[in-house]
């Protein structure tokens, strides 16, 4: 009896040993289903719901009909215009910043933390609360306007007027460099750190200068992480609205000329109660992001198999 009841015991704490893992996963696995799954499902389900009603939860059908409305909207084509042209301008711009800061920083300099502590700000600090600041700024006695007096420049209207539509843009980008800086510095100084000082030291006996030494040896060698912060940064760019709406007073731009997709899926959805059409736009901004992460994995690729032929 003894033995048995040895072995059933041994049987019992066999099972639960292979249960026990998945037990302490349970509760992230609910949380992934319950915030994450479940809304995915939700909105591509919406998405082809047409005509359907918050307040009653019914729709008249299933069809593409939120797409075709959402496609046939000059605001969502000036939307996608605007964030491309905002990804184009704030990712390559804020990487090229980033990797001079990055640099700089990893060369310990004399005050080099209290430099890395004034980058890093921005990350610890609200993006409404930023944004309020920097719409004080561009202000037409802020700041930056001061500057340009200051330059005998005349003062640009940036963020109000019917002349300073053409600013807008402008302003945003600005904007958005400051607030990417810290996040892509710390990849980027992370991935400087990790470069075996050897390569330096072999260049600097053979004569190589700095600049030579950062192309054709830091570069190539930080490449994996540029990748990394392109892809990243890409998906935040295209997913820009903390940066817009304090900057403008919760206002699409001066002019109602800046949308950005993000901002109309927010429209949609809360100003004209059209859920379907949110949700379609939602889908088509993923379909963006999806296409421009593959292009630039697709890039790397290429990139490492001719290195390695």
């Amino acid at each position: 009896m003894k033995k048995d009841s040895a072995e059933k015991d041994l049987l019992y704490r066999s099972k639960f040993e292979i249960i026990e893992p998945y037990l302490y996963l349970l509760p992230f696995f609910l949380g992934v289903a319950v915030f994450t799954l479940y809304p995915v499902i939700n909105v591509v389900l919406m998405s082809f719901q047409e005509d359907y009603s918050m307040l009653t939860r019914s729709f008249s059908g299933w069809g593409i009909g939120n797409y075709v409305k959402t496609l046939n909207d000059p605001n969502f084509w000036q939307a996608i215009r605007n964030t491309l042209h905002y990804v184009l301008l704030v990712v390559p711009i804020s990487l090229v910043l980033s990797l001079i800061i990055a640099n700089l920083l990893n060369q310990k300099l004399k005050g080099s933390a209290v430099y890395q502590s004034i980058f890093f700000l921005p990350m610890v600090t609200s993006v409404t609360a930023v944004g309020l600041a920097w719409k004080f700024m561009f202000n037409n006695r802020g700041v930056i306007n001061y500057l340009l007096g200051f330059l005998g420049m005349k003062a640009i209207p940036w963020l109000r007027s019917a002349q300073g539509g053409a600013y807008n843009m402008t302003a945003l980008v600005v904007f958005g460099i400051w607030n990417i800086l810290p996040f892509t510095i710390i990849l980027l100084l992370s991935g400087l750190q990790n470069i075996d000082p050897q390569y330096r030291i072999a260049a600097k006996v053979d004569a190589a200068t700095n600049l030579r030494i950062f192309f054709r040896i830091t570069v190539p060698l930080l490449a994996p992480t540029i990748f990394l912060v392109c892809i990243v940064n890409t998906i935040s760019c295209f997913k820009v609205f903390s940066e817009l709406y304090p900057l403008f007073g919760g206002n699409p731009g001066s002019m109602g000329n800046l949308y950005t997709v993000v901002y109309y899926i927010r429209t949609s959805m809360m100003q004209y109660q059209d859920y379907g059409v949110a949700s379609a736009a939602a889908l088509i901004l993923f379909l963006f992001i999806f296409v421009f992460t593959m292009a630039q994995t697709g890039i790397r690729k290429i990139t490492e198999r001719r290195k390695v032929s």
